[in-house]
């Protein structure tokens, strides 16, 4: 019987295609709708690494659900419904080739860019003298290009991505106002919690000429959270900060000499590691919701996931 679901090849009444992404696996329904499942599949600097984490998917999907829901009068989002704990459906939008990327803080990868002396960020410039987890007096929005298969994303600038002719000026102008919309709403939910949402990424997509919020959004592979009342103390004292993100599995894998280099390998991941990583998946959970996770069946996940979805494809029709 299968625990995680690490892949998928379903066959759906209706299916056009699939793609299959690091993490997700997306069906194409007619032409006009996307069956979603997110895999317990786990990546990190682009890898995707060799074992899968218990109820990751489901995690990051109720997560993601919770939020389009919640932020549904801000902007339109694909989203029409979640048949199974790892699935989402909804509809078939033009995605935008840019991914908006918010952030509040001096951290991850910016961080790392800043130590290394860059002082400017997708044209923006950052002042001298900050320091590692240091609030931004207001959150910047850095771009990055939407990378092809086996690519790395690249940061661009707003100039560049209207110059170039990636997204017509006035409808970029809206996509960020949405993206900022969309985090600020999501910062006050996890402020609610307990939490501080750092920074994370939204993507979006064309619906007929209507702009819409697609795929995920503020979950723990595509935002990173701070605890707000550790925040303060461990900033002052130069401490790292606890957070609930994926970057505990990236400063794993830094730890165990791998940083997704050529010629580097995937260090071991024992049964207690993975165990680890899904609990900290599941406090994520429980924390930015409030709610206490709800662990489905996964005796056999991919046949309750197929089952779910056909069930759900039939009032489709």
């Amino acid at each position: 019987m299968d625990t995680t679901i690490q892949y998928s090849d379903f066959s759906f009444p209706g299916q056009k295609g699939i793609y299959k992404g690091k993490v997700r696996d997306v069906y194409n329904i007619n032409d006009k709708y996307l069956l979603m499942i997110v895999s317990d599949r786990i990546s990190a600097f682009d890898v995707v690494l060799p074992r899968g984490i218990p109820y990751k998917g489901q995690v990051l999907n109720q997560i993601a659900a919770k939020f389009l829901d919640a932020t549904s009068d801000l902007v339109p989002n694909w989203k029409i419904a979640t048949p199974d704990p790892t699935v989402t459906v909804g509809y078939r939008c033009k995605p935008y080739p840019v991914e908006m990327i918010v952030r509040a803080y001096l951290t991850g990868s910016s961080w790392r860019t800043y130590k290394a002396g860059a002082r400017e960020i997708c044209g923006i410039k950052i002042p001298d003298g900050m320091k590692e987890h240091q609030k931004f007096p207001v959150p910047i929005i850095t771009p990055t290009t939407k990378a092809g298969h086996g690519s790395h994303d690249e940061d661009i600038s707003r100039e560049e991505i209207i110059k170039s002719g990636l997204i017509p000026e006035e409808e970029y102008a809206i996509i960020e106002k949405y993206t900022m919309d969309v985090f600020m709403r999501g910062s006050e939910i996890a402020a609610r919690h307990g939490l501080i949402l750092v920074d994370t990424k939204y993507e979006f997509g064309n619906l007929d000429g209507k702009i819409m919020l697609i795929d995920e959004i503020n979950t723990p592979d595509s935002s990173r959270y701070f605890y707000a009342d550790e925040y303060q103390d461990r900033f002052d004292k130069g401490l790292p900060q606890k957070q609930l993100s994926k970057e505990f599995v990236r400063e794993w894998l830094m730890e165990n000499g791998f940083q997704g280099k050529e010629g580097q390998k995937v260090p071991h991941m024992s049964d207690e590691f993975v165990r680890q990583v899904s609990e900290r998946y599941i406090e994520l959970y429980e924390n930015i919701t409030g709610e206490k996770f709800v662990r489905d069946d996964i005796s056999d996940v991919r046949k309750r996931i197929e089952s779910n979805c056909l069930k759900f494809l039939e009032t489709l029709k």
